[in-house]
C-alpha cells in the first residue's frame, strides 16, 4: 500500500495536486496517523536485540524472543495509543490464554511494530532495553552504531 510522511504544509499541498491532477486512480481509501513510521534502523537495531537476547538466554531463538517483546511490550503500546488496533486485537486474541497468544504471535507474525510510529517503536525499544539489561544482559548500545562501533 503507497505510503507518504506529510512533514509540512507544502507536502500535503504536494500531495493534495497529485490527486487533483488525476494521477491517482479512483476510488481510493485515505487514512493517516500523527507521526512517522518506524525507521529501518530501529528494526534493525529490535532483531539484533532479538538474537542477542537468545543467544545470551541460550534456551530460545531470536524469532520466539521477538514474539516475546512483541506481546510483552508492542501490544500495550499500541493498545493504548491506536484504536482501531486494539478493537481488532481485544476482539481476536485477548480472550486467549498468554501461551496460545504468544504461538499466534510467532505463526502469524502479527504486526505490531510495522504499526509503530517512530516515537511509539523508541517507547518499545526502550522497554527492551530497561527490561533486559536489568536482568544483567549485554545489548547493543544504538549511540555507538552511531560511530561504526560494534556494541
Amino acid at each position: 500500500m503507497p505510503s507518504r510522511v506529510l512533514e509540512t504544509h507544502e507536502d500535503a499541498a504536494k500531495l493534495a495536486r497529485f490527486f487533483a491532477g488525476g494521477l491517482a486512480e479512483f476510488p481510493v481509501t485515505v487514512a493517516w496517523t500523527k507521526g512517522k513510521k518506524r525507521t529501518n534502523p530501529q528494526n534493525a537495531l529490535a532483531h539484533r536485540w532479538y538474537k542477542e537476547i537468545s543467544d545470551q538466554r541460550g534456551d530460545t531463538d531470536p524469532e520466539e524472543v521477538k514474539a516475546e517483546c512483541k506481546l510483552r511490550f508492542g501490544v500495550p503500546i499500541l493498545r493504548r495509543e491506536n484504536d482501531a488496533w486494539c478493537a481488532e486485537y481485544d476482539d481476536l486474541l485477548k480472550p486467549l490464554d498468554y501461551a496460545t497468544k504468544l504461538r499466534l504471535v510467532q505463526f502469524v507474525d502479527l504486526p505490531v511494530t510495522r504499526h509503530m510510529t517512530t516515537k511509539q517503536q523508541k517507547e518499545f525499544m526502550d522497554i527492551i532495553a530497561r527490561e533486559y539489561r536489568g536482568m544483567g544482559f549485554r545489548l547493543t548500545d544504538p549511540e555507538a552504531l552511531k560511530y561504526g562501533a560494534q556494541a
